[in-house]
């Protein structure tokens, strides 16, 4: 197990907490949480590339980390009235597709190295700025053009990255396709 193993399995943790304390109003707790939990997904990436710790396992636990985490806080951050529900829709959404389109590549035994593309990290960069702002809001509420443009930013970046992964995910079933002579593993 190394360290960066460790700060994803805590983040993953840390998840049914901010659950809770946004499901019990406390916007303050749950603030702290999601960033404490958001630091340990920025040093978990930092520490693996430095030390060379990166793992297989913390390939596949980092983006599930990261989903379970934005997937819960625009879920209820859409029930507590913070974020518009078509923000909700479009985040979730998105990373819904996104597994559907690895459990669709896996059934049809395509190879895929589960790695993010660029614009995939500014997505996420971009949603976690959204979560925590609006988090913070009751501590240190800004203009409503910034929350604003925070949506149609996020929703946009949300958008391309998801046609992006679908775009991938194409390629390799086509890329599979012709390796085996036309055939699909459902023929």
């Amino acid at each position: 197990m190394t360290v960066p193993n460790i700060l994803t399995f805590s983040r993953i943790l840390l998840t049914p907490l901010l659950i809770w304390f946004l499901l019990d109003h406390r916007l303050n707790d749950a603030l702290i949480v999601f960033f404490v939990a958001g630091m340990t997904d920025g040093l978990d990436g930092l520490i693996a590339r430095v030390f060379n710790q990166k793992s297989r396992l913390g390939a596949y636990l980092d983006p599930v980390a990261d989903k379970l985490l934005l997937v819960s806080s625009f879920l209820l951050l859409g029930y507590l009235g913070l974020v518009p529900v078509w923000l909700v829709v479009i985040a979730v959404g998105r990373d819904f597709i996104i597994v559907l389109g690895l459990a669709v590549l896996h059934f049809q035994q395509v190879p895929v190295e589960i790695r993010p593309v660029l614009l995939s990290k500014f997505t996420t960069l971009m949603q976690l700025f959204t979560v925590l702002i609006n988090l913070a809001s009751s501590l240190a509420p800004l203009p409503q053009w910034v929350y604003g443009g925070a949506f149609y930013v996020t929703a946009f970046l949300c958008i391309v990255s998801g046609f992006q992964y679908l775009l991938i995910g194409l390629s390799l079933l086509e890329a599979e396709r012709f390796r085996n002579g036309g055939k699909t593993h459902f023929s």
